[in-house]
């Protein structure tokens, strides 16, 4: 759908896609973009995109989006790292917004995440999920572990950062060129941080936001297998870009 964005306050077009990634979460897909205040963000001046990218979902996950107003791409390759690449590469607008489908994250502040982004003349927002962590939003083994990973990405890359897995950013779509992104699985969501806060030095800042209980049922059936494959994915970052 083309829409108009001259109102936009420097006069400019402005676009920007939300990407979801996705893998049989037809019980949380429909209220995570239904949050999504798409009639403040065009009046904002912005034209919107919403893209989920489906992983191979074996229920309505891609009906039900396309009933509440997404784009859908397929990326037939398991991996929450394939379906994120997968939706960034097939996004057209100049920002992209990254969220889970499961409606933990509060896409209701993705104006506020825009005007920091715009008045800080910031490159990168990433959030910290912890500041602002609802009731049961997270299992006491996950919180040891993203402590576990965020001090290591804190001690190897000299970071300030509290949360360095969260999986809700937003940044301007031309960083990617200075970018170096090759995991395909859970450890894309420190490695984009790596490379834009350490590697690529983009102007970037931590956001809080409220962190709430997921919609269906958990894909991290592993946690602690995971948590050491991140954990040594890290310290292999710091040697090998």
């Amino acid at each position: 759908m083309e829409i108009d964005a001259t109102r936009a306050a420097n006069g400019k077009s402005r676009s920007l896609t939300i990407v979801i990634p996705a893998l049989n979460e037809e019980q949380g897909i429909e209220t995570t973009i239904r949050a999504i205040p798409r009639h403040d963000l065009e009046t904002m001046g912005y034209a919107v995109q919403i893209l989920v990218a489906d992983n191979g979902s074996t229920d309505r996950t891609a009906d039900l989006a396309r009933q509440a107003g997404a784009d859908v791409v397929f990326e037939p390759e398991r991996g929450y790292g394939s379906a994120l690449k997968a939706g960034i590469t097939a996004a057209t607008g100049s920002i992209i917004i990254t969220a889970d489908a499961d409606a933990t994250y509060p896409l209701e502040s993705i104006p506020l995440l825009l005007n920091t982004l715009e008045n800080e003349h910031l490159d990168f927002i990433t959030t910290n999920r912890f500041a602002d962590l609802a009731q049961g939003a997270m299992s006491r083994q996950n919180m040891i572990g993203n402590t576990i990973l965020t001090l290591a990405a804190r001690l190897l890359f000299g970071l300030n950062i509290r949360d360095v897995e969260s999986g809700m950013w937003v940044f301007r779509k031309d960083i990617l060129k200075k970018l170096r992104l090759h995991s395909d699985s859970w450890p894309l969501s420190h490695e984009i941080k790596i490379e834009a806060c350490y590697y690529a030095k983009c102007r970037w800042k931590e956001v809080p936001v409220h962190y709430r209980a997921r919609t269906g049922q958990t894909k991290l059936l592993n946690g602690w297998k995971v948590g050491f494959i991140d954990l040594l994915h890290i310290a292999k970052k710091r040697l090998v870009r």
